[in-house]
């Protein structure tokens, strides 16, 4: 059996002129990147504002297990799928951090015989996009560190900068340090810390700016900290924008590849949806919209997270709204939610899985009656899965009038998402009555409430400490009527990594409240959510290796 890493190096891949021909992008919008990569110029966007948009279809999962759900394969796969039955479909994908890379996930480029490719590119440096993501944030923190060290004009109290450093990799040791140690002029020491690249705020204003002139207006708004008569200062007031803007002009580009049977990809972007909003750019999704009849796009881990922030976030700023649905499971990943052990979910337990069904029943009722919408149940498909254990889903989905298609993308490529593309389609052409969870205008303390209640299916949430005076600041600093972004772990629908499946009576825990200005939200910290994750005890990196020739191994 061939890996990922494999399958894709084995690929023939079009040329990436070829692929910008099938969706008939002008060569003068493309800048190459060699033969397989381009950024494509987001000018294009206002050549084609009066074109149609197509149907819009969101992949999302049920949480996150080890056993693995496929989020990523599926949407590949689904996308590729549309293609077998004639649909012009383009697939829109977030870009891999390099920490996870390194870490315990490994690659974010789908599997089997449904990737994007070149896969090695994409799961490393690709267009260096993060990079000037991370020195836009780091700039700013040199220049917020420089106005005090300059006499403080601003008279900003060193103890309330929220503004952190960037990195992308996973490293612990940063995550909370002392700098401006040394002489006089080597600055002003104060307790800092570094948050992984796609955690920070300036990740969430380019994914979410509608062009050059959006995004440095949001870049102003940011806030870095408070003064000592507790006023917010941004990054506007410190001039920081406009240098910020000038390394992120070219990253504001969609990146196009293709999937390995030739179907184009726009991966622009990555946020965690643990941390951050969890989606790709609003520019690709918007480009893949117009320049395709279906655009399939995916939201980082569970639909609790990355559905949810997909829907309430980046759907409400950008005016979009999904067609269709797809929720992506396992019976594997079901059994474990059940109480199965990872050593053991080949085997037949229709006990466990029917235990662990909630989980997914409680994603479905999630799409269906509070955002409305039409979805379908997709079933990653793996050799162990017997006959009654498919048939045990496919029951208790209908019963809340969702179908389930068995989805065989990763070893049959696009031929194995074409059951489940006919369903999409079939979706698609649905009337819904599309609603988001919360209101706007409700204060912040009752959107925490309603999403707990309504997406986590919690008795309510707990405000400990100096929450509610957070609250209380930010209301009266005129931000009350921004969405939520809820930083929480992806195992649970609960801020306990620990309760599987669809846990009761239990409250969400807010220890943190902070303003997002510049990316438009309120950031609630649940929990022991970390903006920095750690490596694991065997890191992916110990199998990760390049021989003489260049031909990379052990990336997935």
């Amino acid at each position: 059996m061939y890996t990922d890493i494999e399958i894709a190096q084995a690929c023939k891949k079009e040329k990436i002129t070829q692929i910008a021909a099938k969706i008939n992008i002008p060569e003068e919008y493309l800048e190459l990147y060699g033969n397989y990569k381009a950024k494509v110029d987001y000018k294009l966007l206002k050549d084609l504002e009066n074109k149609p948009n197509g149907k819009l279809v969101l992949v999302t999962a049920i949480t996150p297990t080890p056993a693995g759900e496929g989020k990523t394969t599926t949407t590949v796969g689904l996308s590729d799928g549309l293609r077998k039955i004639g649909k012009k479909s383009i697939v829109a994908l977030r870009e891999p951090s390099l920490g996870p890379v390194f870490g315990i996930k490994g690659g974010a480029a789908g599997g089997g015989y449904a990737q994007v490719v070149p896969m090695e590119d994409i799961n490393l440096h690709f267009t260096g996009d993060f990079h000037a993501i991370g020195a836009a944030n780091n700039l700013l923190a040199a220049m917020l560190d420089n106005h005090i060290q300059q006499g403080n004009a601003l008279n900003i109290d060193p103890r309330r900068i929220t503004w952190r450093r960037a990195v992308d990799m996973n490293d612990r040791q940063l995550r909370n340090i002392i700098d401006g140690l040394g002489n006089r002029t080597d600055g002003t020491p104060r307790q800092d810390g570094f948050d992984i690249t796609v955690a920070s705020e300036v990740m969430a204003v380019l994914c979410l700016a509608s062009d050059i002139t959006d995004l440095k207006e949001r870049l102003s708004r940011i806030v870095v900290g408070y003064t000592y008569n507790n006023e917010p200062v941004t990054a506007g007031q410190l001039k920081a924008q406009g240098a910020m803007a000038a390394l992120l002009k070219d990253a504001l580009k969609p990146n196009l590849v293709q999937t390995l049977e030739g179907t184009p990809a726009f991966i622009h972007g990555g946020p965690f949806a643990n941390i951050a909003h969890g989606c790709n750019s609003v520019t690709a999704t918007r480009m893949a919209l117009k320049l395709g009849d279906y655009a399939v796009t995916e939201a980082g881990f569970g639909a609790d997270l990355g559905a949810e922030k997909f829907i309430d976030i980046k759907c409400r700023k950008a005016g979009l709204k999904p067609d269709a649905v797809v929720i992506v499971a396992t019976v594997r990943a079901l059994k474990h939610h059940g109480g199965v052990a990872k050593t053991d979910l080949n085997k037949e337990n229709l006990e466990a899985l029917e235990k662990g069904l909630p989980n997914l029943l409680q994603h479905v009722e999630n799409i269906t009656k509070v955002f409305k919408l039409p979805c379908v149940v997709a079933i990653n498909a793996f050799p162990t899965d017997t006959a009654a254990e498919l048939k045990l889903v496919e029951e208790k989905c209908k019963e809340l009038g969702v179908n389930v298609a068995l989805s065989e993308v990763w070893a049959k490529g696009g031929e194995g998402g074409v059951a489940l593309a006919e369903e999409v389609v079939r979706l698609c052409e649905q009337l819904n009555d599309f609603s988001f969870a919360y209101d706007l205008d409700l204060p912040i303390r009752e959107k925490l409430e309603t999403i707990a209640k309504r997406i986590y299916h919690a008795d309510g949430i707990h405000l400990p400490g100096n929450v509610p005076k957070q609250i209380q600041q930010l209301e009266e600093l005129g931000f009350g009527n921004l969405p939520i972004c809820m930083a929480k772990t992806q195992y649970s629908f609960s801020d306990d990594q620990n309760k599987l499946g669809a846990p009761k009576d239990f409250k969400i825990t807010i220890r943190n409240i902070k303003v997002s200005a510049g990316a438009g939200f309120i950031v609630a910290l649940t929990g022991d959510i970390m903006t920095m994750p750690g490596l694991p005890k065997v890191p992916s990196a110990e199998k990760i290796d390049v021989d003489e020739n260049g031909v990379i191994t052990g990336l997935f």
